[in-house]
């Protein structure tokens, strides 16, 4: 029996990005799906028939002739038997290699130009996480490091900028943090926010400090509640890098590694943080570190102004007491390995380990 052909994920990643005709079918069950999919994807609930040997689903998918088929499913290989199903209707499909899992590195960016500086949002599609390059004068910093290094070594290569910081805005939980292997790379400081507790060289960040770079200044506002450590990048009064405490339709989650009276007590602060921020002008730019849905290959920013927060997200006028009361009931499921990835992010060994099955699973950090 001829093999059936594998399609990796650099190679879709790229057919989407230039505008390639390919039609993405999620084969995966549908709370799998609802979790998290390919942007553009079409599905059919076909993964439990087609484990148990009933091939007759794919004769129900109705898809576009003359187009190639990439079959996704959550690790790759119930895909290969759809894929394998698809061929001998004679479409050109494939298997997606490690499929969902896989796919949870795949990125795609967006460009933003303002007078003095210049932001590219680099976006694990496949994961939400937001990670950013803020350019000025030829100088540039990388925020919450989230893909491998060489995303960032090619798009400073490539607009010839020259780093001079790396800074996260928290220690993460849901991901693998490459800042300190950026910083090492390039021989510059790695700057974290205080209070924390890893265990390598780093410049603390402190409340109201301001960081010069090129033509502008980014100021920082601690903003404790997600984490105690969390702080909010200001940029020239224009973009505000809210990492989990703020993102464009919901707000951080306070509950990781804390118990019942930690959370209480962090939804606490969250609620005087969040009210910090909203105190600021309203024209302000919102770049988050997460998104909860699907990024598109559309270069478009994931982004919000401080009004179209406020105009939409409505846990942000309720009372300190009802904020508490709510946000409690509407913590997400814990995300998977979310120890292991704070250890790991707290020492800042990488090694011995597999980041598509330790990172794999979509991102809640958020409660609308």
């Amino acid at each position: 029996m001829q093999e059936t052909p594998i399609i990796d994920v650099n190679t879709l990643e790229d057919w989407l990005q230039t505008g390639k005709e390919v039609t993405v079918l999620d084969i995966r069950s549908r709370d799998q799906r609802e979790e998290w999919q390919i942007p553009g994807s079409i599905y059919v609930d076909a993964y439990k028939r087609l484990h148990d040997g009933d091939f007759s689903v794919m004769d129900e998918v109705s898809l576009p002739k003359n187009v190639p088929v990439v079959a996704v499913c959550a690790a790759g290989r119930t895909s290969k038997i759809a894929a394998r199903e698809l061929r001998k209707k004679g479409i050109e499909a494939y298997s997606l290699e490690n499929g969902m899992k896989g796919w949870s590195l795949a990125w795609n960016k967006a460009v933003m130009f303002f007078d003095n500086f210049q932001i590219i949002q680099l976006r694990r599609t496949g994961k939400g996480c937001l990670s950013y390059i803020i350019a000025s004068n030829k100088e540039a910093i990388a925020i919450d490091a989230s893909l491998p290094i060489e995303v960032y070594e090619n798009t400073l290569r490539g607009n010839n900028w020259q780093l001079k910081y790396v800074m996260e805005t928290h220690i993460h939980a849901d991901h693998l943090s490459r800042s300190k292997q950026l910083a090492d790379q390039y021989k510059v400081r790695l700057s974290l926010p205080v209070p924390n507790k890893v265990s390598f060289n780093h410049s603390k960040i402190e409340h109201d400090q301001i960081i010069k770079l090129g033509n502008i200044s980014i100021k920082v506002i601690a903003t404790p509640g997600h984490t105690l450590e969390s702080v909010c990048f200001l940029v020239n009064d224009e973009v505000l890098f809210t990492g989990d405490t703020l993102f464009t339709n919901a707000v951080g989650r306070p509950d990781l590694k804390a118990d019942e009276e930690e959370s209480k007590y962090r939804t606490g602060l969250l609620f005087a943080s969040l009210h910090k921020l909203m105190k600021l002008d309203d024209t302000i730019i919102v770049l988050p570190a997460h998104t909860s849905s699907p990024v598109a290959f559309d270069e478009k920013p994931v982004e919000a102004t401080l009004s179209d927060i406020k105009n939409t997200v409505s846990i942000l006028h309720l009372s300190k007491e009802e904020f508490i009361k709510t946000i409690l009931s509407r913590l997400p499921e814990t995300p998977n390995n979310y120890l292991t990835i704070v250890e790991r992010n707290l020492s800042g060994n990488m090694s011995d380990i597999n980041a598509i099955d330790l990172e794999a699973g979509a991102n809640r950090c958020a409660i609308p």
